[in-house]
């Protein structure tokens, strides 16, 4: 449009200097070269000008005619060789205005601006930028939205295929490790009793099974026991046996070691104190035993943990609570042991929740063969929530998404794209899980699809501001 008005201008001057040359040239012959330049100025004061004033800055400030700025400065005149349009111009300048390349009719033309007003007939705005014009087929009635090659390029719009792939899903959570409480062992005893002699065990010491821990008195173990050896030595036959298996099960429920109970069998001799040994291998976490000592039944003595298999007890938020399952690999990592990374899966989803720091604890198993996993020491959990299964993804570009509606652009070909509402499922790598909307091996825009959804959004209320001016 612009190159039209520029050559209708060009050729007005062009014939008005071209009648005045041939005047000048049938009176004075010698006057050819002063009519040629004459006409050469002509042109050149038509193109160069200005259309518009532009601020000294480059600022977005536009004006008419003539300006000066708050600080005395003129406005830029911007000649019309210089003005700059966004806009796909036809090849020849000479075809009508009503008519494109390939016959198409211009229906109307658009505010450049995207504002919502159009024209029948070419326009410029307040800044002297031409309008757009509309052609048939461009404001069809479907949903889709056509762009031009040039637009196209300039915006740089990519599109990709939609595809089947794996999507791995981190969740990470801060827990703690705590001791497994299947694996402590308490040591107490179930009748008064005197400590006779403790072993050099402390606190923190690691212990076998069996290991001696302390040498003790009790006068109802001593009763029972001596009774028991009278039962087995005794020559009286009849009811003995069943009476026997009575008095050794009285030992065997006051916790008396099965090795000791085998000694007094096969010696015959009732002890008077009665060694006491470590009922698993593990840790010293409590040590009460003092030699001398009365304890009553019930008293905690000594404590033993085992720590080869502790739990990392995770805090997941309550947002992530959906995409964790029991079974799921966890990859552990401690604080203060750089390098060192541990292996285990989520045994237990507790059911509570935490209403304070709305979480919910989840318990993990891990191996601890160097006991390095100090119980309550801080660990960072990783947790894989994916599935192994490749489901139909497209990157996460490629959403756009208003919150309650989530939306692609499918690329149907010379520059139409097709807007199609999705059904989102779970995210990770960079790719979002696509359940319903599209299939696998529609092109998606990933690209400068907001540029096209804002052409879309113009088009609509174009169209609109269109329909409500055509009603009465």
């Amino acid at each position: 449009m612009k190159r039209a008005v520029t050559a209708g201008v060009a050729a007005v001057v062009l014939m008005a200097a071209g009648g005045a040359y041939l005047g000048v040239r049938g009176h004075h012959h010698d006057n050819d070269l002063a009519g040629g330049a004459l006409v050469t100025a002509a042109v050149a004061q038509t193109a160069d000008e200005p259309i518009y004033y532009q601020d000294p800055d480059g600022k977005p400030f536009y004006s008419l005619a003539p300006k000066k700025t708050a600080d005395g400065r003129d406005y830029k005149p911007v000649p019309r060789a210089a003005d700059v349009s966004f806009e796909d111009e036809p090849e020849a300048a000479s075809a009508p205005p009503a008519r494109a390349a390939g016959d198409r009719r211009i229906k109307f033309y658009r505010n450049p601006m995207g504002l919502p007003d159009t024209s029948p007939v070419p326009k410029k705005d307040s800044m002297g930028m031409d309008y757009i014009p509309v052609y048939e087929g461009e404001d069809n009635d479907d949903s889709s939205v056509k762009l031009s090659p040039g637009k196209i390029q300039r915006t740089g719009v990519r599109a990709e295929k939609a595809a089947a792939r794996v999507i791995h899903t981190t969740v990470r959570a801060p827990g703690s490790v705590q001791l497994d409480e299947r694996r402590v062992s308490v040591i107490s005893m179930r009748s008064e009793t005197w400590v006779q002699k403790v072993a050099n065990v402390t606190t923190g010491a690691r212990v076998a099974k069996g290991q001696p821990l302390m040498e003790i008195y009790s006068p109802t173990i001593a009763a029972a026991a001596a009774e028991y050896i009278a039962t087995i030595t005794s020559k009286t036959t009849g009811t003995v046996g069943a009476y026997g298996r009575g008095s050794r099960q009285r030992l065997v429920n006051l916790d008396v070691p099965e090795p000791v109970i085998s000694a007094m069998e096969k010696s015959g001799i009732v002890p008077i104190s009665i060694e006491w040994s470590a009922p698993r291998e593990g840790i010293v976490l409590e040590r009460n035993a003092i030699e001398g000592m009365r304890a009553q039944p019930g008293d905690v003595l000594f404590r033993v943990a085992d720590t080869s298999v502790v739990w990392a007890l995770i805090d997941v938020s309550e947002r992530d609570l959906g995409s964790i399952a029991v079974g799921q690999a966890v990859a552990v990592k401690a604080r203060g042991l750089h390098g060192r990374d541990f292996s285990g899966k989520i045994s237990m989803i507790y059911p509570q929740l935490n209403k304070d720091t709305r979480t919910v604890r989840v318990r993990v198993e891990l191996a601890n063969p160097d006991a390095v996993l100090l119980p309550d020491r801080y660990v960072d959990a990783a947790i894989d929530t994916g599935s192994p299964s490749p489901v139909l993804a497209v990157p996460e570009s490629a959403i756009l998404d208003s919150g309650n509606r989530q939306a692609v652009f499918i690329d149907k070909g010379e520059g139409r794209f097709e807007p199609r509402e999705v059904r989102l499922g779970s995210r990770g790598g960079g790719y979002v899980e696509i359940r319903e909307g599209i299939t696998e091996g529609e092109p998606v825009v990933v690209s400068a699809n907001f540029l096209i959804d804002a052409e879309s959004n113009l088009k609509a209320a174009l169209k609109g501001y269109s329909d409500a001016g055509k009603q009465p």
